[in-house]
C-alpha cells in the first residue's frame, strides 16, 4: 500500500506533498522526473520488502503503484513473465510491456497505478474494478496532477469549488463519480484507466471493466453448484490475500457472517490467525459473537474497547483527513478501530463488498418483491398518505421506522426512492437546498437501469455497488485505514467473485424475508448457529447521542457563525429550525442532517480554506 502523485508541466512542492502523504507510506519516499513530468511515491512496504522500490524502471516504462495485485505470481505464469524481482509492481510493468491495458483484466487486486511511456510520451493511469484505491486529477491549461488523496493534490493546485458538486452531496450524501467538491479536479472512476498524451493533453477515459456485465451473464446453476463455487472461490481469494504479504496478516472480527467466514477460512491457511473485535461504549456489543468463532478456530484474539471520550477533540481531524465533505458517520469508530489495530499489525482483512453482491442490506427485501422504480402513480399517492399518519419512531431498528421508511421510500419518484432507502439525508426537504442546474449524475445512471430490463433487485443492487460502495464505503475505510497505515484487504472484492455472484438467480440472494441467503447457507458450514441469523448492523453509531451532547457545542458554533458555508446552500431558517428542533422527522433523521451540515462546514474551514486563494 502506497501513496502516489504526479504532475505534468506544473511544479510540486516535494515538501509539502511528502507532509500530505506521509501517513500512506511512511517505509520510503522517493521522485523521479523527466522533462515536464514529476512523479513521486511513498511506500507503506508489504511485498517483496528488499526489491520492491519505486519508481521503478523496465525498459522504457516507468511505473508508482499503489495497492495489491494479489494473484501476480499466477499472472507471470499465465503469460510466461520473466521478472528480476518477486514484486507485484514489475508483474504489472511485465504484463503492460506485453498485453497493454488488457493486462488490467488478469488482475485480481485492488490498485492505483500510473505507467509513464518513454517512447510514446504518454502516461497511463488505471484503477481497480470496485474503486478501492483512489486516484484523483487535476487538469487545466494545459497544466496535469494526480495524487492519491484530495488534500495533497488541492495543497499543491489550489482548486476552486464547485457549488453543483456540493449541491449535489446534499442531495445524495456522497460526490458520485468523476465528481468531487472543486471544480477542477476530478476522481478517475473505478474500472477506468486514462491516457494523457505529454506535454499537454487532455485525458482521456476509458471504462474496462463494470458489474453490469456480471448481471448480463445470467448463470444457470443448482444451489448446491453455487455453494460449491462461492466457497471455492472465497477460499481462492482469502489465500490470496493471506500470501500476498512478506508481514503478517491478521482480521476484524465482528459478530456478522461476512468477517466470519472470512477468519474461520483465514484460520484454515494460518493457525493461530491474529484477530480482532472492538466494542464501543454506548453501542450495540458483538464481541461475545465474535469471540464464538475466535474460540472455535482458536485464534489469537484482541477485544478492543473503545470509548469516544475524546470525540470532540479528534472529530475536525477525523472528517478532515478525507478532502471532501464526508457524512458517513461511521467513518468515526473506523478510525478509531484502525488507529488500535496498528499497533499489532500492519495487513488486516475484513468483510467489505459482501452486501452489494451477495444481498445483505435490509432494503433489499422489498426490492426483491417489488421493483419500487418502476410503480404506478396510485401507489405513489396512497405511500404518501401512509408516510403522514405513521407514527415517528425515533429507533431505526424498529419495525414501526421499517414501515416508515418503506412508506416513505414507495411515495418517492425517480432518484428520490434510491435516496429515500440509501443515505436519506434530505430527502422529502429537497426544496430547502439550492437547486441542482444540471442533472443528477446518479440520477442518471439509474435512468441507464431503468432500461436494462434487470429486476428491482438487480437494480437496488447494481446501484449499490456503483455508488454507495465507491462514492461512501470504500473511501471511508482507505482514509480510515491509511491515516494510520493499516492496509485493508477484502476479499468479496476479487476478481472472480465479481464476476460470478451478480449472475447469481435473485432468491440466492434474497430469499423471502432473508437476505444474503446463499452466503448464510455458506456460513451454516463454518460458523457457529447463533452466527447465522444474526442481522446486518455495522458500527452502531449513536449519533443522536453526539449530536445533542458531545458535539452539539461545536455543530452549533459552526452552523451559526457567520461564515457558514451551509447556510450558503441550505436554507439558513431551515437549519436553525433543526437545531431547535421545530420540523417533525425523527431524531435520527435530524441528528444526519445536522451532522452532514457540519461534515460540509468542516471540509470548508479546515480542508478547503487553509489550502486555497478561493472562497465561495
Amino acid at each position: 500500500m502506497c501513496g502516489i502523485a504526479g504532475a505534468v508541466r506544473l511544479s510540486l512542492d516535494i515538501p509539502r506533498l511528502t507532509k500530505d502523504l506521509w501517513h500512506r507510506g511512511p517505509d520510503a519516499q522517493a521522485t523521479w522526473s523527466d522533462k515536464d513530468l514529476v512523479l513521486h511515491h511513498h511506500r507503506l512496504a508489504i511485498l517483496d520488502i528488499a526489491s520492491g522500490s519505486q519508481p521503478m524502471h523496465l525498459e522504457h516504462l516507468t511505473i508508482i503503484f499503489n495497492g495489491e495485485i494479489y494473484n501476480h505470481q499466477e499472472v507471470r505464469e499465465r503469460h510466461g513473465l520473466k521478472g528480476k524481482t518477486h514484486s507485484d509492481t514489475e508483474t504489472i510493468l511485465l504484463a503492460f510491456l506485453k498485453l497493454g491495458p488488457a493486462c488490467l483484466h488478469d488482475f485480481d487486486g485492488m490498485f492505483a497505478f500510473a505507467i509513464y511511456d518513454h517512447r510514446a510520451n504518454r502516461l497511463f493511469l488505471a484503477r481497480d474494478r470496485a474503486g478501492k484505491k483512489p486516484l484523483y486529477y487535476y487538469e487545466e491549461g494545459g497544466r496535469f496532477a494526480f495524487a492519491s488523496e484530495l488534500n495533497a493534490l488541492q495543497a499543491q493546485v489550489q482548486a476552486g469549488i464547485s457549488e453543483e458538486n456540493i449541491t449535489h452531496f446534499l442531495h445524495y450524501g456522497a460526490f458520485h463519480g468523476s465528481a468531487t467538491p472543486y471544480r477542477e479536479i476530478r476522481e478517475l472512476p473505478p474500472g477506468h484507466f486514462a491516457w494523457y498524451s505529454l506535454p499537454e493533453g487532455p485525458l482521456q477515459t476509458e471504462r474496462w471493466w463494470q458489474i453490469g456485465d456480471g448481471y448480463n451473464r445470467r448463470t444457470a446453476v443448482s444451489e448446491k453448484e453455487a455453494l460449491e463455487e462461492v466457497d471455492q472461490l472465497l477460499h481462492r481469494a482469502v489465500k490470496r490475500r493471506l500470501d500476498s504479504s512478506d508481514l503478517e496478516v491478521g482480521s476484524f472480527l465482528s459478530g456478522g457472517i461476512d468477517s466470519g467466514l472470512v477468519t474461520a477460512i483465514a484460520a484454515g491457511y494460518k493457525p493461530g490467525l491474529k484477530t480482532f473485535t472492538v466494542s464501543f461504549t454506548g453501542s450495540y456489543d458483538e464481541a461475545p459473537l465474535a469471540k464464538l468463532v475466535a474460540d472455535k478456530y482458536q485464534t489469537g484474539h484482541t477485544e478492543i474497547k473503545i470509548s469516544f471520550d475524546e470525540l470532540s477533540r479528534d472529530i475536525e481531524k477525523i472528517l478532515s483527513n478525507y478532502g471532501e465533505p464526508f457524512y458517513d458517520d461511521s467513518a468515526i469508530p473506523s478510525y478509531y478501530v484502525s488507529r488500535e489495530a496498528r499497533k499489532h499489525l500492519t495487513v488486516i482483512l475484513n468483510g467489505d463488498g459482501s452486501d452489494e453482491i451477495f444481498g445483505g442490506y435490509r432494503r433489499y427485501v422489498p426490492f426483491a418483491k417489488y421493483d419500487f422504480f418502476r410503480k404506478p402513480a396510485l401507489l405513489t399517492s396512497l405511500a404518501g398518505w401512509a408516510k403522514r399518519i405513521i407514527p415517528l419512531s425515533h429507533d431505526k431498528q424498529t419495525r414501526l421506522n421499517y414501515l416508515y421508511r418503506l412508506a416513505d421510500l414507495a411515495s418517492q419518484k425517480g432518484t428520490g426512492v434510491y435516496y429515500s432507502s440509501t443515505t436519506d439525508i434530505f430527502t422529502g426537504f429537497e426544496d430547502k437546498i439550492r437547486p441542482l442546474t444540471e442533472p443528477d449524475p446518479v440520477g442518471q445512471l439509474l435512468h441507464q437501469l431503468n432500461r436494462s430490463g434487470r429486476s428491482g433487485l438487480q437494480k437496488m443492487m447494481e446501484m449499490d455497488f456503483n455508488c454507495i460502495l465507491p462514492d461512501i464505503l470504500l473511501v471511508k475505510m482507505d482514509i480510515a485505514t491509511m491515516a494510520h497505515s493499516l492496509e485493508g484487504r477484502s476479499p468479496f472484492l476479487s476478481k472472480e467473485l465479481l464476476e460470478y455472484v451478480p449472475g447469481l438467480p435473485d432468491d440466492f440472494k434474497i430469499r423471502g424475508t432473508r437476505t444474503k441467503y446463499l452466503l448464510r447457507r455458506l456460513a451454516e458450514k463454518y460458523l457457529p448457529d447463533t452466527l447465522v441469523g444474526q442481522p446486518k448492523r455495522g458500527f452502531e453509531v449513536p449519533l443522536r447521542q453526539w449530536v445533542d451532547k458531545e458535539l452539539k457545542e461545536l455543530i452549533f458554533d459552526y452552523l451559526l457563525s457567520a461564515d457558514s458555508v451551509s447556510s450558503r446552500f441550505v436554507s439558513p431558517a431551515f437549519i436553525g429550525d433543526l437545531l431547535e428542533r421545530r420540523i417533525r422527522i425523527s431524531d435520527e433523521k435530524r441528528a444526519k442532517m445536522l451532522y452532514t451540515l457540519f461534515a460540509l462546514d468542516v471540509w470548508y474551514k479546515k480542508a478547503y480554506l487553509p489550502f486555497t486563494r478561493h472562497t465561495v
